[in-house]
């Protein structure tokens, strides 16, 4: 689990590079890390409301739901499908080196964008991404840069964006007839090649600002079961009625952030966190002995050696008991 420190952040600075231009780099960090909401109120809001969230999320505090760009959320959500994270921070690598543009190299090592949907769009895109390792997720890689830079509006995808949580870069966005709701950008997500409920809601969290928006995987559908006794059946797979329940479920308990509060019980549900929260510190004890030892030489001078131990405890992070033994030798000459 990633967690950040968040310190204060000098004023903003003029750009040098361009006179006119104000730094906006304290404000980017902000959006970036959703900075503009009160972490600890939002896990006391949770609480209060959700007894289960109250017993787990003291272990897990801290976590916080990126504001990032939709597209690049959209295509590394598909590229998520069965897949784990060394994998999918590969594909996402080699959008960017093969068809992203550069943006600068350090040493030996060049640095790319990420693609845009025009740039992913061509007919041998599909059959370059299967050689590079992308499976079935190259056809809905290529078929949805197709739909989204060649069959909807200019602006489509950033239409979806909640109106109340802008993105961080205005840019051409279609317009509507009515201001679009979380519901409706769940369902025109669906449209999109290899897009299904879960990959919708996690388009909506994190890359359109939608925070009520809760994916529902294998985890979030066993703590349903588990710990909110939704469901009578065991199995893995569900309707999209049935998903959708289970996020309406969740919406009614913890309100309008229901997907960052989802995303706290997510991470103490996944085994690697749940055991390392479980760890209880240990206190290890370590010996002090003191010995003095007077040496007569034949000069005037008596040395005085002294070996130190010095016995503390101290907590040990992990299961693991050890003897640890500190010996500090110190000399120290006197006078007769």
């Amino acid at each position: 689990m990633t967690r950040f420190s968040i310190i204060s952040l000098p004023p903003q600075e003029k750009d040098h590079t361009d006179p006119g231009r104000e730094d906006d780099t304290e404000a980017l960090i902000r959006h970036y890390f959703s900075l503009k909401y009160d972490l600890g109120t939002l896990y006391e809001q949770w609480s209060e409301s959700d007894a289960n969230f109250k017993k787990k999320a003291p272990r897990f505090t801290g976590i916080r739901i990126l504001s990032q760009d939709a597209w690049e959320t959209l295509l590394s959500f598909i590229c998520s499908s069965n897949n784990n994270i060394s994998r999918i921070s590969k594909m996402v690598h080699n959008l960017c080196v093969h068809y992203g543009p550069l943006v600068g190299q350090i040493g030996d090592e060049a640095f790319h964008d990420f693609p845009s949907p025009q740039a992913l769009a061509g007919k041998k895109v599909e059959a370059r991404l299967r050689e590079l390792g992308f499976g079935y997720r190259a056809k809905y890689i290529a078929d949805t840069a197709m739909m989204v830079s060649m069959k909807q509006p200019e602006g489509w995808l950033e239409s979806l964006s909640n109106p109340e949580n802008p993105r961080w870069a205005p840019g051409s966005v279609a317009t509507r007839d009515k201001p679009i709701t979380y519901k409706q950008a769940h369902e025109e997500l669906l449209l999109l090649s290899g897009v299904g409920p879960k990959v919708a809601d996690c388009v909506c969290l994190m890359g359109l600002g939608w925070s009520e928006a809760v994916p529902v995987d294998t985890h979030v559908w066993q703590i349903a079961q588990r710990d909110y006794r939704f469901g009578k059946t065991k199995t893995k797979t569900f309707s999209k009625a049935m998903y959708d329940s289970v996020g309406d479920h969740f919406r009614q308990i913890w309100g309008p952030q229901a997907g960052w509060a989802q995303s706290v019980l997510f991470t103490a549900n996944l085994k690697s966190f749940s055991e390392q929260a479980a760890a209880k510190p240990e206190t290890t004890e370590i010996a002090i002995e003191v010995k003095e030892e007077v040496i007569e030489e034949s000069s005037l001078i008596t040395r005085k050696r002294r070996t130190t131990t010095i016995s503390e405890q101290i907590k040990v992070g992990n299961n693991e008991s050890s003897d640890k033994k500190l010996t500090i030798r110190k000399k120290r000459k006197t006078r007769r």
